[in-house]
């Protein structure tokens, strides 16, 4: 069984697989990495292990795990299952290597747009086995607290589908500028992709992926887990070699 472990800037995605299934997630709080991690090992024989976005982890946390896991760490220098000709390598998340990852591993020969929709969209594009780059804009939850934050009137609202795109009130409005204008900003990325590569592989993921699929109008492949899943790639490409 391998531990794939994705650290974010509070919460920490813990995932136990089996073969190619996921057998189990578990979603804690950073400062319980430790003792969650602990009560998945009692649960699970593990064999190896993988952790993503090590950054945000204090290096006496990571030694720590180090300790009671066989740890590999993602980083720029990992070895990934994809040609990367991203200009400047040492800076790309390793959320997006992950994403690539998993594009290449699971489409191979194709090409793949993979749109991760969370603090911020992140749209990837892996070009047959070749990353080449892609875009960043803010997500839902920026977007609206940029709103509240940079006017002296407007309010900060939670995410909500619009009932039309013409707002009849303040609140209205603004679920309709925020919504619609990531709704239409993404169907319009993936339409200005399908002019230069129109057999095109679209998926989406993140925490936004249930709320914004059902409303746009490009087929796609929906999945909230796909950072985990590249990792569980990349895992399993390294480990080959050993």
């Amino acid at each position: 069984m391998n531990l794939i472990i994705d650290v974010g800037n509070t919460r920490v995605k813990a995932a136990v697989y089996e073969k190619d299934s996921l057998k189990e997630l578990v979603v804690f709080q950073k400062t319980e990495i430790i003792s969650e991690l602990k009560k998945i090992l009692k649960k699970n024989k593990i064999s190896s292990s993988i952790v993503s976005a090590v950054a945000t982890l204090s290096g006496e946390n990571l030694k720590k795990l180090h300790e009671f896991l066989n740890l590999m760490e993602l980083n720029h220098e990992t070895k990934v299952p994809f040609s990367n000709k991203y200009k400047t390598p040492t800076t790309l998340g390793v959320d997006r290597i992950a994403l690539a990852a998993y594009a290449a591993s699971e489409y191979p020969n194709k090409n793949v747009l993979v749109i991760d929709a969370g603090t911020c969209i992140t749209f990837d594009f892996v070009n047959k086995g070749t990353y080449l780059g892609g875009a960043i804009s803010p997500g839902l939850k920026m977007r609206y607290k940029s709103l509240n934050n940079y006017t002296s009137k407007l309010p900060l609202l939670e995410t909500k589908e619009p009932e039309d795109f013409i707002g009849d009130n303040t609140n209205n409005c603004i679920h309709s500028g925020v919504v619609n204008g990531i709704v239409n900003e993404i169907d319009g990325v993936i339409n200005q992709y399908k002019t230069k590569y129109q057999d095109l592989t679209v998926v989406l993921t993140g925490g936004d992926t249930n709320f914004l699929a059902k409303q746009l109008k490009n087929h796609i492949f929906a999945n909230p887990n796909l950072v985990l899943e590249g990792l569980h790639k990349i895992l399993i490409y390294n480990r080959a070699d050993d």
